[in-house]
């Protein structure tokens, strides 16, 4: 913020309008995550989220001895951290909203208390803007952990209206806030509005519903395509459940073997990995984060794949699938299948994202979930005709393009209103908000 503000306001420094308090210290043995009769609940770094005292979770209590009424925390009060190894972190602010009777706050925090004539929103606002937390990143020293110190927080430049203004602005700020959080509260809802429609366009394209129409024929009700062993037998009129084995080739993957440099240096086979694979779901894969060499092909069990072959996730990230743009290896965490002609891979590539949910649910593993061969290869198919398969596709590209389409709109419109309170900060302390 510059020297330069409206008439009637003073440019002043924060000490002249605030107390500044240190937290509470006390020893590792005096501290219990257990609230005792005469504990205080003492905050940290942790509690201080997005402008908000978070007083539910993650705290630590000590006995009232080691509190002073001064550390209590009151309404108006600005916790800041002033002391973490991240110069991100440093400076976080959250401002009280009440009168706290048993809360304090440990030696890693400070606390600003407003004195004088100030609006304590008002006041709370500043410690919101990218202004005071670029000021603080600056000043914050220390080499492996940054510090802000006293004379930091009272030398801040604090522009400072007539208190008729700050009462107007502060009226401005939570009406538009609020504004805001409502829109945002809308925007939050539309990305799992899209996974629920995705899924239902897979969903119903694998079973028979999107084209019922063009079939001409009505569709069986069924949850997903995909099954260990012949789990269902009613299909759509001219599809058929198959051995997914019987209709593709099966191979596997392997990892050449890391500790050879001669198998990775200067690679040029392209080699899908666990770390690819969640960026490649759904879509086709051109390129991968490591490369290994023809040597390294030739003295393991990987094998070059052709273009087009469907790359499955069987481990760890169970369930998430790619198609092969061009010639490629995988990781033995990874089940692939080269389409016989009755079987079109980007409809064997919707089949699996259609059917996750119940693939991670076969899964054998409490934390980590796996699908073994054995299981993949009773893997069964609800398989309609090739043109149908083909229509399919293309219907499931068109609408998942619109998905995507708006989802853009979405991130855009998001990128948008998260700028917005900064905007909306910077013009109330520059005097521009009417």
């Amino acid at each position: 913020m510059s020297g330069k503000v409206p008439e009637g306001w003073k440019i002043i420094k924060v000490k002249d309008i605030a107390e500044i308090i240190r937290g509470v210290s006390f020893g590792k043995d005096d501290a219990s995550v257990v609230k005792g009769d005469n504990s205080i609940a003492i905050l940290r770094g942790g509690n201080i989220q997005d402008g908000k005292i978070i007083d539910n979770e993650d705290l630590v209590y000590v006995d009232a001895k080691f509190v002073s009424a001064k550390q209590i925390i009151r309404n108006g009060d600005v916790i800041i951290v002033g002391s973490t190894g991240s110069k991100k972190l440093i400076g976080k602010a959250a401002h009280a909203l009440f009168d706290y009777s048993d809360v304090s706050f440990g030696a890693f925090l400070t606390m600003l208390r407003p004195i004088g004539v100030v609006n304590p929103r008002f006041f709370n606002y500043y410690f919101q803007t990218e202004y005071y937390r670029e000021e603080i990143r600056k000043l914050a020293g220390g080499i492996n952990i940054n510090n802000i110190k006293n004379q930091h927080l009272e030398g801040l430049v604090f522009p400072l209206p007539p208190l008729a203004e700050q009462h107007r602005l502060v009226t401005k700020l939570d009406a538009l806030f609020g504004s805001l959080e409502q829109l945002k509260s809308r925007l939050n809802t539309i990305p799992q509005l899209l996974k629920t429609f995705r899924q239902a366009v897979l969903t119903q394209a694998v079973t028979g519903k999107l084209t019922r129409e063009w079939r001409g024929y009505e569709s069986n009700s069924l949850p997903y395509s995909i099954t260990i062993g012949n789990e269902f037998k009613e299909a759509p009129k001219g599809w058929e459940w198959r051995k997914l084995v019987n209709i593709s080739q099966l191979e596997s993957g392997h990892t050449p073997r890391k500790s050879v440099a001669e198998y990775w240096d200067n690679g040029d086979v392209k080699w899908i990995c666990l770390q690819d694979i969640r960026a490649l779901d759904g879509k086709v894969a051109f390129d991968t984060k490591y490369k290994t060499t023809q040597l390294g092909i030739k003295n393991s069990s990987a094998r070059v794949l052709p273009k087009g072959t469907v790359c499955f996730s069987r481990d760890i990230s169970v369930g998430f699938v790619t198609i092969m743009g061009c010639e490629m290896a995988t990781t033995q965490h990874f089940a692939n299948f080269i389409c016989h002609g009755c079987l079109n891979n980007y409809f064997l590539m919707y089949a699996f994202m259609a059917s996750r949910d119940y693939l991670i649910n076969s899964g054998v593993g409490t934390t980590v979930k796996t699908l073994y061969m054995p299981t993949i290869n009773d893997f069964y198919i609800l398989l309609p005709p090739l043109p149908e398969q083909q229509e399919i596709v293309r219907r499931v590209e068109g609408l998942l393009s619109k998905a995507d389409a708006i989802e853009a709109r979405y991130r855009a419109l998001k990128g948008q209103v998260d700028a917005l309170p900064q905007a909306v900060l910077g013009k109330a302390f520059r005097g521009e908000l009417r």
